[in-house]
């Protein structure tokens, strides 16, 4: 089986990559590669490759600044997927689309199920939703969109690098403690993936994250907590907790996206609390810093 993965370089085809099975072609691809964007290229490069399976896990994502840049991140979030979707069906492959959380408005006090009504707040939310509704209308029996939350890892930019990097800094953050979610590993979200690659007559709207719920600020805390018992940081440091009016920011992000994962319970992925896939990551991010001295003086 071949499997072509879009924005390989980013979090989530990474973590694909290192994840695949031993019986899996795989064609990772950048955006200089593919750019999703261009209906002629996608055309051009899914022709010659001819996966069997296209995972998307390219994306616009600087949620702040979309909101400046809207025909961009529509550009790329809700054309790019209409691309793909239409070739799919072209050559007769699967696709598997990824979203967000920021779908949702936050006004929900329990978990969203895959049918609960979207609202997105945000350009970056809008955009992903029309990505969605493009995947279902073009290529209803062959597609499977997953929506995940709060995605991390060891390496890239995301609020684990972010919080390291200020900890180290300033000894001390504030942190939002009034939008709660799940913090989700990248490598939790390729799982489930190549899970649902396998299931070849798995189709519609799915939910995946990591178990347990946590505002920005526990997050915060956690990594604070445990970056310090890996010797990532000299000290623990102040962490603060302020409220989402305290810290403004161009785009409205949801008071709450906890998302209900009960659709893939029989996937037979075990769901894993997020403090404990934490506590990896962080002890991965250590144990590449030991031993960075050594392959410089190599």
């Amino acid at each position: 089986m071949k499997v072509l993965v879009t924005g390989a370089n980013g979090q989530v085809g990474r973590a694909l990559l290192r994840a695949r099975p031993s019986d899996v072609e795989f064609v990772g691809l950048t955006h200089h590669e593919l750019d999703i964007a261009d209906d002629q290229v996608v055309a051009a490069c899914l022709r010659q490759h001819r996966p069997g399976v296209i995972v998307n896990a390219a994306a616009y994502t600087a949620v702040d600044r979309a909101e400046s840049e809207p025909d961009l991140a529509a550009r790329v979030n809700a054309q790019g997927p209409a691309n793909l979707a239409k070739m799919a069906r072209s050559i007769g492959a699967r696709l598997l689309q990824l979203s967000t959380d920021f779908v949702f408005d936050g006004l929900s006090s329990r978990p969203y199920q895959p049918d609960s009504a979207a609202h997105p707040l945000s350009v970056y939310g809008r955009t992903k939703l029309d990505g969605e509704h493009a995947v279902r209308a073009l290529l209803p029996d062959r597609s499977v969109v997953l929506r995940t939350a709060w995605v991390y890892a060891p390496e890239g930019r995301n609020f684990v690098q972010t919080m390291l990097r200020l900890m180290r800094k300033n000894g001390a953050v504030r942190v939002v403690c009034d939008q709660i979610g799940s913090p989700t590993a990248a490598r939790s979200v390729a799982e489930v993936l190549w899970r649902i690659i396998a299931r070849n007559e798995l189709t519609g709207t799915h939910h995946w994250s990591d178990a347990g719920v946590a505002s920005w600020f526990d997050f915060a805390v956690a990594i604070a907590e445990e970056a310090f018992a890996v010797h990532l940081l000299p000290e623990e440091p102040t962490v603060t907790p302020i409220r989402t009016e305290e810290y403004p920011t161009p785009a409205r992000r949801p008071a709450y996206s906890v998302l209900d994962k009960v659709s893939l319970a029989d996937l037979g992925v075990d769901t894993v609390h997020w403090r404990k896939v934490l506590r990896s990551a962080l002890g991965e991010i250590a144990r590449a810093e030991r031993s960075l001295p050594e392959q410089t003086g190599a």
